[in-house]
């Protein structure tokens, strides 16, 4: 599907060959590149050494402190039954219990989506892009912030599909709050199912909704093929510090009983769900990931799940989480190798900024955070575009700004070939001392690829850019998102799936009462 670009003012005319380049060049074409295949080695800031210790201290916490499985009588027999000491609610894991569990889960899984071609591999050298997850608010350019509603959510699950670098519809996307809370987890996944065709995410609210989860996938894939593939990944936070709620557990446990990916995930604000130092925060991490895994593998032994870590730090004065600092690169960084050591595909990373608008403060911020990722050897990355004001924000200039930027994660992740085309000995002969290289053999054959190119920034003369209302990048995200929009078409659906699909959603609707709370 092929989108013209907004006309240009009229301008003097050089030939026609250079303006159908030029419209070329400018035209938007919507398609999907496939998952990030990473040809760069990963950044590592802990020694052996190092590693080494917090391994052993994460054990110490899990078998002498131990953690908390609250409103969860099933849980704690599950742990006694597998040889924890259980004391109330609390359960201490001798040492090297949970790391034996472990062992089950896969260090890859596929997760499929409906349309075959968009299928994503979670684990190894690969990074999956998903979009921002959880804000209550959405803001735009011309509306500002407010609460967000079902067709805002709609129109991200579209700009997602449209979305060239994302691999992944995600799952909530933003909260649509003029649908009841017992119910909007029926709508979520209808969009997510019908306008896209790109994998996405189950709902974790309560146990019974992923429970319908399941179902609507048993209706969208058929069951049997369900019950043998991964076909959702789920977000299943951690209480930090150390506690593990009925509500998130609940959900683990239907979808891992189903073979459905779940990211195990901390939610660390440094300072205060974690300790202020890097490696103590580390240690936190691995043993709370170390229990969630192992938990999910007493329900069903191979289950895939991701080994997550959503971390910030804290500003001391405002109490307000911060982004894209040194300390968060680092604890992502030493989590990634913990993860790697245990054979685990890794979660961790996204578009993290605090910033009230799509700024220079969250530029930087979100530039930090998604190379973090990208470096760190993220396998899944959650809050790849979108993500404002500290994720209670999902802004749509922002989601297409972040989602361009994503583009350049797939160049870096190349790496540099080295072979006798980009050696390039026969364009320097070609050229000579003070030649140019414009139109000799070599760029002539090569200059469509060479280089990635944003379909979003600025790069024209300041003339022409003036003559064309000297946009800054948030009025240029805020027509893209127009233009998008207005280009959308649904992914073809069966029209049989489509009606038993809102035959359930209906049904469900109608057996509960609204509910807010």
């Amino acid at each position: 599907m092929t989108e013209a670009a907004p006309a240009a003012p009229r301008r003097r005319a050089r030939g026609g060959g250079g303006a159908a380049r030029r419209a070329e060049r400018t035209g938007v074409k919507i398609d999907t590149a496939k998952y990030i295949e990473r040809n760069i080695p990963n950044f590592e800031v802990l020694s052996e050494e190092a590693l080494q210790a917090i391994e052993a201290n994460a054990e110490t916490i899990l078998e002498e402190v131990g953690v908390n499985f609250v409103n969860n009588p099933a849980a704690l027999e599950r742990w006694r039954e597998a040889g924890a000491t259980i004391d109330g609610e609390r359960v201490r894991i001798p040492r090297g219990l949970a790391r034996e569990l472990c062992k089950t889960a896969p260090s890859e899984f596929t997760q499929h989506a409906r349309n075959p071609e968009k299928s994503v591999v979670v684990g190894g050298k690969n990074m999956v892009l998903a979009p921002v997850y959880g804000p209550p608010f959405v803001r735009d350019a011309k509306g500002g912030r407010r609460y967000a509603t079902l067709d805002d959510f709609q129109k991200f699950v579209k700009l997602g599909y449209m979305s060239k670098w994302l691999h992944h519809s995600g799952g909530t996307v933003c909260e649509p709050t003029d649908v009841p809370v017992n119910k909007r987890h029926l709508d979520m996944l209808m969009a997510h199912m019908t306008l896209s065709d790109k994998p996405f995410m189950g709902s974790v609210t309560e146990p019974s909704r992923a429970q319908d989860s399941i179902e609507m996938c048993e209706i969208l894939f058929g069951k049997d093929f369900v019950r043998d593939n991964t076909v959702m990944t789920s977000l299943i936070n951690i209480n930090s510090p150390m506690t593990f709620d009925d509500v998130m557990m609940g959900a683990l446990e239907v979808y891992a009983a189903h073979n459905q990916a779940c990211i195990i995930s901390p939610f660390i604000v440094g300072g205060a769900m974690a300790p202020v130092s890097v490696a103590g925060t580390l240690v936190q991490v691995l043993a709370e990931v170390l229990a969630g895994v192992a938990y999910s593998q007493l329900i069903r032994p191979g289950a895939p799940v991701i080994f997550g870590a959503m971390v910030t730090s804290i500003d001391m004065n405002s109490g307000a989480p911060t982004f894209g600092t040194p300390e968060a690169s680092q604890i992502t960084y030493g989590a990634g190798q913990l993860a790697r050591r245990l054979g685990l595909p890794f979660r961790s990373a996204g578009s993290f900024c605090g910033s009230k608008l799509p700024d220079a403060q969250a530029a930087y911020e979100t530039a930090n955070s998604l190379n973090m990722g990208l470096l760190a050897g993220v396998n899944f990355q959650l809050h790849s575009c979108g993500w404002l004001e500290g994720g209670l924000v999902a802004d749509f200039e922002k989601f297409v700004m972040d989602a361009d930027q994503l583009g350049a994660l797939h160049g870096l992740a190349k790496g540099v070939v080295v072979d006798d085309d980009t050696l390039a000995m026969g364009a320097i002969r070609e050229v000579g001392p003070g030649g140019h290289y414009l139109g000799c053999e070599h760029t002539q054959a090569n200059f469509k690829t060479a280089f990635w190119k944003s379909d979003l920034l600025d790069y024209k003369p300041f003339e022409t850019w003036e003559e064309e209302g000297a946009r800054d990048t948030v009025a240029l995200a805020s027509n893209r998102v127009e233009t998008l929009l207005n280009a959308y078409e649904a992914p073809p659906l069966d029209p049989e799936i489509l009606g038993k699909l809102e035959a359930y959603v209906a049904e469900k609707k109608a057996s509960m009462p609204d509910a807010f709370m």
